[in-house]
């Protein structure tokens, strides 16, 4: 008997454990169920929220963007979404890569449905599509420049607006410049320049580094010197003429440049027999590696510099001083080779649309904040962010005390075979540095320079 009521107690406590668990992780579910319900509906409220502020499309009007800068693509199909959302209007978005940009473009711009905003990198591609450039002059896009010297014009016309700016001069690392008893604020001209680093380079074995990185020449890496630091005579010589480009030039500030190449050449980390050599790789190793106080190069090379182990403390950029000019107003080289040409031959809306479109670009926040952290662009705007950049912010700095920025030429150069001629050139006269072959480097320079052009 005793066993049975046992066994029946036992029977009836598992049945209630049972039920105890059951109801438990029923009560349990309906809450879940009820706390998935409730989240449900708070996304689709969101959703339906967000849905909401989406304009209905305008079918009367559309942006068509061709862009040559895959790195960008992503981040502008990201910025038309928003933008269509707020506006209701439709951009579309085609890369075009650099190679086969202008046959492409002008493909495009013959077709039945034309991009009404593309983009161009110098006075002499304005030559192929000028019958289809807008003025943009007193346009909304326009009136936030921050400066307009960086647009390209026609007479009266602006035709081509920049939306990214570089810059490039000699870069600083302040630690060995204050090591050897200097700041960047004693250096205002080629005169400070040239005593700076010939005091430095004199010291080199006391100090335990000289005054500038090796002036690499070698063919990959030539385009510091045969490229970016040509600019300079080629800056000064259309400055006194008034002219933005030409098919003959005279050279008349290349001694100008020749002081300067000496200054590089004879103060360095590298013998001039071995510059042929040397890459710009080799120069930005020896500038991290603290074997050198300047370093010519760009806006471009921060990440690499900050990557080898570099602080923005540690660097500055002055402007390039070849002597010419009241110095002290000098700027960095500063230009770019990226800016857009709206098509003058669109549709109105259409061409309206695009013009709206652009002033949303430079003014409103979500677009800047995609320029500067996303695309890592400096544009040339009043509202625009400034990214990470220490030489973006130093350019910046430099532009609004007053001084002028040097405005970049090279891109009017007539041909690679002319830099390579002036590499070639300026290999021979640094290994012998005497007069007869810097006279050769002249006549390469003036002769080849027309000859490219016809």
């Amino acid at each position: 008997m005793l066993n049975i009521l046992k066994n029946k107690l036992l029977i009836i406590t598992l049945v209630v454990t049972f039920l105890v668990v059951n109801l438990s992780s029923c009560s349990n579910t309906t809450v879940d169920n009820q706390t998935k319900t409730d989240a449900s509906k708070e996304v689709e409220e969101e959703e339906f929220a967000e849905r909401e502020i989406v304009k209905e499309i305008d079918k009367t009007r559309q942006v068509n963007f061709v862009n040559w800068k895959p790195e960008t693509e992503s981040y502008w199909k990201e910025l038309v979404k928003i933008y269509t959302e707020e506006t209701g209007v439709v951009v579309n978005v085609e890369t075009i890569s650099d190679g086969v940009y202008f046959d492409e473009l002008n493909k495009k711009l013959k077709s039945n449905n034309p991009p009404t905003l593309f983009e161009i990198n110098s006075y002499k591609d304005l030559e192929k599509i000028k019958q289809y450039c807008y003025d943009l002059k007193n346009t909304e896009v326009h009136k936030n420049l921050f400066n307009d010297n960086f647009s390209l014009k026609s007479g009266d016309e602006i035709i081509a607006i920049p939306y990214d700016l570089e810059c490039y001069g000699i870069i600083v690392n302040k630690n060995l410049l204050k090591q050897a008893g200097y700041s960047t604020k004693d250096i205002n001209s080629f005169d400070d320049l040239q005593n700076v680093a010939e005091d430095i380079s004199s010291r080199q074995e006391q100090l335990g580094f000289t005054a500038f990185t090796s002036a690499g020449l070698e063919k990959n890496s030539a385009w510091r010197f045969n490229t970016h630091l040509m600019n300079m005579p080629i800056y000064f010589e259309y400055t006194d003429k008034n002219i933005v480009t030409t098919n003959k030039i005279s050279g008349t500030y290349l001694d100008n440049f020749k002081i300067l190449w000496d200054l590089y050449i004879n103060n360095s980390t590298t013998d001039p027999d071995d510059l042929e050599k040397k890459t710009v790789d080799d120069a930005r190793l020896e500038f991290i590696n603290g074997e050198a106080v300047f370093y010519q190069n760009g806006s471009w090379d921060y990440n690499k510099l900050i990557d080898g182990g570099l602080l923005d403390t540690d660097l500055d950029i002055i402007p390039i001083y070849i002597g010419v000019g009241d110095e002290k107003k000098q700027g960095l080289c500063t230009g770019t080779e990226n800016y857009w040409v709206v098509n003058k031959n669109a549709k109105q809306n259409d061409l309206d649309a695009t013009l709206d479109f652009m002033k949303w670009c430079v003014t409103n926040p979500t677009a800047l904040d995609s320029f500067a952290n996303d695309m890592g662009l400096s544009i040339p705007y009043k509202n625009a962010q400034v990214g990470e950049n220490i030489f973006f912010k130093l350019d910046r700095e430099i532009f609004d005390s007053g001084k002028i920025p040097v405005h970049w030429y090279f891109n009017t150069i007539p041909n690679e075979d002319w830099k390579e001629q002036i590499r070639v050139s300026l290999v021979k006269y640094s290994i012998t540095q005497v007069p007869n072959d810097f006279e050769q480097f002249k006549k390469v320079f003036v002769d080849n320079w027309e000859k490219g052009y016809k």
